[in-house]
């Protein structure tokens, strides 16, 4: 007989944006003529730069000749595109990375939750609480955990982030082989300096440890000082494996467009203890699960690294963070606690005793905005919420009154 997977069992019982879906739509079903402004998940609202727009219609023109038609595209990504990604991205902040170990794909999510098909079943694995839900869940399923209990599944190594250490995760006490690193943070929104990272370099070269970095939100930092790039840190490219996404940097998220940085310099060991190429085995998983991302996308992706397009993301980016400088602005009025939109489009806000869900119920319910639950990032999540300034300016305005309204 056919039989699951067994470890799916373990997972709850859908995914924290579901959840969220769900009682959004609860809500709207019995309160039909009252609008609802979505703060929660990390959806961008603008449209797509002028010059994207002309990068894609140039690649469907392409399409539509058959002198410039094109089949079939390389899995890894056209060299046009990964060339400009390593000069601008990379090269341009003191980087050493080429064009050929870079991976264009369609998302640094769909990557993020991949990149541990290539790892031994019993690695010993160090996530960071509260946390992206991906990361967690996509090694529960591939069978690296234990049940879930008390918050948490046996096996992992969880590195608590919270208020007394800055919500920066700490070094493992014990030897692990696999860590998560996001930064700028999702969901907590701080940031890293470039002699804490130099940390956890130092770290996983000692501990022939690896790091998947994921910097999906660094086109949103403004401290000059802070580091964009793992690649930054003196041997980073020896254990370090990033992840960037176009989805808020560009608008994306509908479009689908990112990329993995996997390092030729980057290595695994086998059971012998000798050394496997990781960018080898990324890439002949590539080629065997993944037929590239569409030609005009990535066309309409080359038009980011141009004069026009650099000018017109740059806004898009300031754009949101001028509304997570109004919702910081809000929320310390009201009285908050938080961190984050500073350099991230994410604000981690204290609800000062209350249940993070309980928290969340009560701004649908009395003020008709959507934010997410903290809790549902992780057990050091709870009592927080988190309010992304992926929305009009306009209705992020209304949503702060309504707040303050509710509030009173």
């Amino acid at each position: 007989m056919i039989r699951a997977n067994r470890h799916y069992a373990k997972l709850k019982a859908s995914y924290l944006f579901s959840d969220i879906a769900k009682r959004v739509a609860a809500y709207q079903s019995e309160n039909p003529d009252k609008e609802v402004i979505r703060l929660g998940i990390g959806d961008v609202t603008r449209a797509l730069p002028h010059a994207c727009i002309e990068g894609f219609h140039k690649g469907v023109d392409e399409m539509a000749d058959d002198a410039t038609f094109r089949g079939y595209g390389p899995e890894q990504g056209y060299d046009f595109l990964r060339e400009k990604i390593a000069k601008f991205d990379f090269n341009s902040r003191g980087a050493d990375i080429a064009g050929d170990e870079i991976f264009v794909s369609d998302g640094a999510k769909c990557d993020c939750g991949n990149f541990q098909e290539l790892f031994a079943q019993d690695i010993k694995i160090a996530i960071p609480d509260p946390v992206y839900p991906v990361y967690l869940d996509t090694n529960v399923m591939a069978g690296r955990t234990g049940i879930f209990e008390d918050g948490r599944y046996q096996g992992i190594v969880y590195l608590d982030c919270t208020r007394e250490n800055n919500f920066l995760p700490e070094l493992p006490k014990e030897p692990v082989d696999l860590i998560y690193l996001c930064f700028p943070n999702n969901p907590t929104g701080t940031t890293i300096t470039k002699a804490g990272l130099k940390e956890w370099v130092d770290y996983a070269r000692a501990n022939k440890a690896l790091i998947l970095f994921d910097a999906a939100y660094e086109a949103f930092i403004r401290d000059e000082d802070l580091p964009h790039s793992i690649y930054e840190i003196e041997g980073a490219k020896e254990v370090a494996v990033e992840f960037r996404s176009f989805s808020k940097t560009a608008g994306f998220t509908g479009t689908r467009c990112a990329y993995t940085v996997v390092p030729k310099e980057c290595m695994v060991y086998d059971e012998a203890g000798e050394k496997v190429s990781l960018h080898a085995l990324w890439n002949r998983r590539h080629c065997t699960k993944f037929n590239g991302v569409s030609y005009p996308v990535q066309k309409a992706v080359e038009a980011v690294y141009s004069q026009e397009g650099q000018i017109q993301v740059k806004a898009l980016v300031s754009y949101y963070l001028k509304n997570a400088d109004l919702i910081r602005l809000s929320m310390g009025e009201l009285g908050f606690t938080f961190v984050g939109g500073d350099n991230s489009p994410y604000i981690w806000v204290d609800g000062q005793g209350r249940d993070s869900w309980e928290f969340f119920d009560m701004l649908l319910s009395k003020a008709g905005v959507v934010c997410t639950p903290g809790a549902g990032f992780g057990k050091c999540g709870q009592g927080y919420i988190r309010i992304s300034a992926f929305n009009s300016r306009e209705n992020v305005e209304k949503a702060m009154m309504r707040i303050a309204e509710a509030l009173k």
